[in-house]
């Protein structure tokens, strides 16, 4: 497993193209740091089996544990929001901050809707990011919330998560367009599983006041992390893959890579236990909305480059605001394969792919494990370099593993 903060780089090659192999992979950090909170706000003793090996979900176990006074959410995304509204409808005193980049990653919608429902929360550097003092809640906030819906589905399912315990419950208007519903809703049937009502009508959700119950949850296997072997499937010679502990019926919003990879050259067969791939052909040109699945988007941008499809892209505006400004990061990449990624109007992106003419290429990370994990399987096509690859444990810590159990090779440089 690659863990040392010292490894700066290494080099991926196959040497055959084959790929052959079952893969357990790692439970989904979404359900996961889900289910840690809703236990945690229940108050009771729930049993939550196959817990996420991600960085994410470690840490958030760690926190939701800590006596400190000052948190530190470090890069994790859902920890820094689902924190933040659970010390502050628990009344807890706590600093909560994090890394230079998730100081920099917006924050003031959550805020703003927890302070209007009784918390008080202060900045203790730019308005509107942390890091935020926490310094206790008054029940006699308002019930009734309007809220952007259109810049992180993390900021909705954090104030969903507390609102059982608001005494007059919670009622939300969702204004704008609702990015990654499916994660919303994965929210909401989680909630359900521990004993907890709520309705969706329309762009309004509502969750009467109520009191979780403990309960047994098994954790699913993630569909995030099963996006990268499809990839790798599509460009390999021959492959015949299968994913570990996948369902047909799915939370995950990212299930979606079933239908998307289905015109980019691999079937899915669901089989006992999980997924099985199948490499068929693939179409030239594509176009995908990620409104629903904006974690797939790297995968199939550096996926479509390496194949040589066009692909026209919506439903990106929320990468601006991840581990790293991803779409940035995707227009720099994908040039060191003479391939473009265009905005050619109002959040409309385009990539153009050009022919790959290096024999060893080379990619940088940005601090962001999906980027790191999306241009590994275009180690198919040429040996490729990647910078910084201990970032994946973020949420796949086994994921240069588990290429190395179907035959990639790993030459490490210090």
């Amino acid at each position: 497993m690659i863990s040392s903060k010292n490894l700066t780089s290494f080099t991926l090659t196959h040497p055959t193209g084959i790929l052959n192999g079952s893969i357990k992979l790692p439970a989904s950090k979404s359900e996961a740091n889900r289910a840690l909170i809703i236990a945690a706000l229940s108050g009771k003793e729930s049993e939550l089996h196959n817990l996420s090996e991600a960085n994410d979900t470690q840490l958030l176990q760690r926190l939701l544990k800590s006596d400190a006074e000052t948190i530190d959410a470090e890069d994790a995304g859902t920890v820094m929001r689902f924190l933040t509204a659970y010390y502050a409808v628990t009344g807890q005193q706590k600093i909560l901050t994090g890394t230079e980049r998730m100081c920099q990653r917006p924050i003031k919608v959550l805020v703003e809707a927890l302070k209007e429902l009784g918390a008080s929360i202060e900045y203790l550097g730019e308005e509107g990011y942390p890091p935020m003092k926490m310094s206790g809640f008054n029940g006699n906030g308002k019930r009734n919330l309007k809220v952007r819906s259109d810049i992180s589905s993390q900021y909705i399912s954090a104030l969903l998560m507390v609102g059982p315990l608001l005494p007059d419950g919670l009622e939300l208007e969702l204004e704008g367009k609702i990015g990654s519903r499916p994660y919303i809703e994965m929210t909401l049937s989680l909630m359900q599983h521990f004993g907890v009502s709520a309705s969706f009508e329309g762009n309004t959700i509502t969750v009467p006041h109520q009191q979780y119950k403990a309960a047994t949850f098994q954790v699913e296997s993630d569909w995030s992390a099963a996006s990268y072997w499809y990839s790798l499937v599509a460009l390999a010679k021959e492959a015949d893959i299968t994913l570990l502990g996948l369902k047909e019926k799915s939370f995950q919003g990212d299930r979606a890579i079933v239908d998307i990879m289905s015109r980019l050259g691999v079937y899915t067969s669901f089989v006992e236990g999980g997924v099985q791939l199948i490499k068929k052909e693939h179409e030239r040109q594509v176009s995908y909305d990620f409104s629903d699945c904006p974690d797939l988007a790297q995968t199939i941008v550096a996926l479509c480059a390496g194949l040589g499809v066009t692909v026209e892209m919506t439903g990106l505006e929320s990468l601006r605001i991840k581990e790293t400004d991803r779409i940035q990061a995707l227009q720099l990449e994908v040039l060191s394969i003479n391939s473009s990624m265009q905005e050619i109007s109002p959040n409309v992106f385009r990539l153009v792919p050009g022919i790959i003419t290096k024999d060893r290429l080379s990619f940088r990370t940005y601090q962001d494990h999906r980027m790191a994990m999306a241009f590994a399987p275009l180690a198919l096509l040429e040996p490729v370099q990647i910078q910084e690859p201990s970032v994946v444990r973020k949420s796949y810590p086994r994921y240069w593993e588990d290429l190395e159990k179907v035959g990639f090779k790993i030459e490490h440089e210090q």
